[in-house]
């Protein structure tokens, strides 16, 4: 390492942050693949150096399991989504649920007090200086208004295109530990995907940008695009599943905020000038989305009803997530010349028993409104709700749903119209 700020273990550089902020001090955190969890741990260790913190950040649901708020009793922490795993600081008071979207995200980002961050950042180069690699997504928004600055420097994260530099001098003290970054499996793709993945294909067109979210519509829809010609991936994040499609024509240009997934695939992209790294101003800003020809957004949801109202929130009527950037790509799509707002998602749960076209959402709150989805694609096809009326919607919504809860969404429907 060149010379610069103090160089301690992880354990000394607990000590030392926690000594230099106020009592009752607000951290950031960075998520995804840039979460330093190897601090958390010094703190778990020795809990004082978490006393009375606040942390905050954007922490993704089942990649990013650390509850911070648990490594003192006085600790709590902010953040937009809501995972199970975090579930046991939010039920005692000590988790702040902020239900933002990642626009609105990175405008509370910049503009609420900081008095520490701890980064994650790769090795410095020969000019002093630390890539933010494969996390480069809110960071940007906070970092510069911390009074305290630390870090892990970790040699397992590569220099990415695009991705901020910080110099090593910016830096008030430093651990250098090897661990592997934060990944995501998207585990077993369900049956009912290849035919979901098949119908989205169809809807994608050569030299679109194309945005996914994170999970099995991208494991399954991205090798269904490797026949298509020239592709921008303009996403919040990527995973294993782009690299089905990197050989060939099918990417022209990659731009995101994290990189998530194996080392494989963040030393495959290192190298590839094809990949621009980028902050959610750039990656989810409506301007910059709506001056994207064709933009094509892929989400998946967890339930849509008869008026094209979308649940990708809640399970059972608890809060399980939180809504991302979904409203941003799908209002974005909507805004770009010849774009398209898609959700997907099976047409049941629960080995058939369940219908995930439902006649009224349930859940406490709407994720998508009817209005800001163009298609739902489930494995039985794709509905075009664009532009269509009240009851047209209902019956293109009906055909997709499995043929086993048609008869009863229809009878629901017939009941519900009266009602309104």
């Amino acid at each position: 390492m060149t010379a610069g700020p103090d160089l301690l273990s992880p354990a000394a550089l607990a000590t030392y942050f926690r000594a230099r902020l106020p009592d009752a001090a607000r951290v950031y955190v960075p998520g995804v693949a840039g979460e330093p969890y190897v601090m958390a741990q010094a703190m778990k260790i020795d809990p004082e150096t978490a006393r009375g913190l606040t942390f905050f950040g954007v922490w993704i649901p089942g990649v990013n399991r650390t509850d911070w708020s648990a490594l003192h009793d006085t600790a709590r922490f902010e953040t937009i989504f809501l995972a199970p795993e975090l579930r046991a600081g939010f039920e005692v008071g000590k988790m702040i649920f902020r239900p933002l979207t990642y626009t609105q995200a990175w405008r509370w980002l910049a503009s609420c007090p900081v008095d520490g961050a701890i980064l994650q950042v790769a090795p410095p180069d020969r000019e002093g200086r630390c890539s933010l690699s494969l996390s480069c997504d809110f960071t940007p928004a906070v970092w510069a208004r911390a009074k305290v600055r630390v870090a892990q420097i970790n040699p397992a994260l590569p220099v990415m295109p695009g991705a901020p530099w910080i110099p090593l001098s910016a830096f008030d003290a430093v651990c250098e530990v090897e661990s592997e970054p934060r990944g995501y499996e998207a585990g077993d793709l369900p049956e009912a995907f290849a035919a979901i993945a098949s119908h989205i294909a169809g809807l994608v067109e050569d030299r679109a940008a194309v945005q996914f979210g994170l999970g099995k519509v991208q494991l399954a829809v991205l090798p269904a695009l490797k026949d298509h010609k020239a592709l921008t991936i303009h996403s919040g994040m990527v995973s294993d599943p782009l690299m089905e499609i990197l050989d060939g024509e099918a990417v022209a240009a990659i731009r995101t905020g994290a990189v998530l997934g194996s080392r494989a695939l963040a030393q495959r992209l290192a190298g590839d000038r094809r990949l621009m790294m980028a902050p959610v101003s750039a990656t989810h800003e409506a301007g910059v989305l709506a001056g994207l020809a064709r933009f094509t957004a892929i989400n998946s949801v967890i339930e849509v009803d008869l008026f094209g109202q979308a649940n990708a929130e809640f399970v059972g009527g608890r809060q399980i997530s939180g809504g991302g950037g979904l409203a941003d790509f799908l209002r974005g799509a909507q805004a770009s010349p010849g774009g398209k707002a898609i959700v997907a998602l099976a047409s049941t749960a629960k080995g058939g028993t369940l219908s995930r076209i439902v006649p009224r959402l349930s859940a406490p709150a709407v994720s998508l409104g009817r209005s800001e989805v163009d298609y739902v694609v489930t494995e039985q096809g794709a509905a075009d709700l664009s532009g269509l009326d009240l009851d047209a919607r209902a019956q293109a919504l009906i055909q997709i749903a499995h043929f086993d809860h048609r008869a009863m969404l229809e009878s629901a429907w017939t009941e519900l119209r009266r009602t309104l």
